[in-house]
């Protein structure tokens, strides 16, 4: 999950959301709720899969990660 750690991302999966569902996002630090699994929108976590490879996730883990 690189939304938190990305505030571009974030932003356009923000923007996204509203357009794809009829629910209010429901978001904390690191994950995404959903009441029933008839409210998620398979289509938009698709497509935020493939905007982060895990090479680019770990790199912003490790930059972001407090020692």
């Amino acid at each position: 999950m690189g939304l938190y750690a990305n505030a571009e991302l974030l932003k356009w999966f923000t923007g996204e959301y509203a357009k794809h569902s009829k629910t209010k996002l429901d978001m904390g630090k690191s994950c995404i709720r959903f009441k029933t699994p008839l409210h998620i929108p398979f289509e938009l976590i698709g497509e935020l899969c493939s905007k982060i490879t895990t090479e680019q996730w770990i790199g912003m883990y490790e930059n972001n990660f407090k020692r």
